[in-house]
């Protein structure tokens, strides 16, 4: 009986492709006793849906390939409806020998450090997992963004000579934002811009004037509505991603799995369980490196 384990070696444009027969039961240590079959395939959504159907037809029944950048993705996600053994490996734990880099070996080296339970693999979660990490981090991102475009309107203030944020405890609040609309509208009088700050300031209006009066050139203003209008368009983005995820994120099914289920295919979570796994469930005993 024979086992086929498929590896991929994975770059921007081009996918190298192994996939290795094994018998249930291998006594060459060093792995010899492998087959191989190579083929290139190119990294486009045409040669992508051929590797999958080619990768069917030989009956593999396990895939690994290596975390390339971002390069892996698309694979992945292509590979996942089909196949119910899905392995993400860490670099690191598949580097070549020094000199002796080659795309076909690399791959080739995929499944016979898999099959011995040597690689460091990275645990990939489910559909619905991975949509919900992508709409938080896309938040996370837009805040860290607002919280940088704030800094840097507050030192343009102070460049301006304007100690707003001295006086009122929220440089954005309400009161804030309608003294700097109006100040980037070219708003200089410290009087007419204390007007429009609210009755609810802790500050008086006599220090709220004191704080307004500055001096800004032309550049500072223009810069100064920028920075306002970012700060728009970013909390808008930010309430966006809110609705979205009160709605309840479902993900869009997987190509080649219309039902959207989970599929239930998952990354290793490590060498050490991933090595208990092989040797207990088929027996297979491969140490040697390429």
């Amino acid at each position: 009986m024979t086992y086929k384990v498929a590896g991929i070696d994975i770059h921007k444009k081009v996918l190298m492709v192994v996939v290795a027969t094994a018998a249930a039961e291998v006594k060459d240590a060093a792995g010899e006793a492998l087959e191989f079959e190579c083929r290139r395939f190119g990294a486009g959504a045409a040669e992508r849906a051929e590797l999958v159907r080619w990768l069917q037809e030989r009956g593999v029944s396990e895939v690994v390939m290596e975390s390339t950048a971002q390069y892996w993705k698309p694979v992945w996600l292509d590979l996942e409806p089909h196949f119910g053994k899905l392995h993400l490996a860490q670099a690191q734990s598949n580097r070549a020998p020094k000199g002796r880099k080659n795309d076909f070996r690399d791959a080739k080296r995929l499944t016979r450090r898999l099959l011995a339970g040597e690689l460091m693999l990275s645990y990939v979660p489910g559909p619905e997992q991975r949509s919900w990490r992508t709409l938080t981090r896309g938040k996370c991102h837009l805040v860290r963004d607002r919280v940088h475009l704030q800094n840097q309107l507050e030192a343009l203030l102070e460049e301006m000579r304007i100690k707003l944020s001295s006086v009122i405890s929220d440089l954005l609040g309400v009161s804030g934002r309608k003294i700097l609309e109006a100040l980037s509208k070219g708003e200089t009088d410290p009087g007419k811009l204390a007007d429009l700050g609210s009755g609810k300031l802790k500050c008086s209006r006599k220090e709220l004037i004191d704080a307004l009066n500055g001096s800004s050139s032309p550049i500072q203003l223009t810069l100064l509505k920028q920075h306002l209008d970012r700060l728009k368009m970013l909390d808008t983005q930010i309430k966006e991603l809110e609705r979205v995820g009160s709605r309840g994120h479902a993900p869009a099914p997987s190509r080649g799995d219309p039902s959207g289920r989970d599929t239930g295919v998952r990354g290793g979570f490590g060498a050490t369980d991933h090595r208990r796994d092989r040797r207990g469930s088929r027996g297979l005993s491969l140490s040697g490196r390429i």
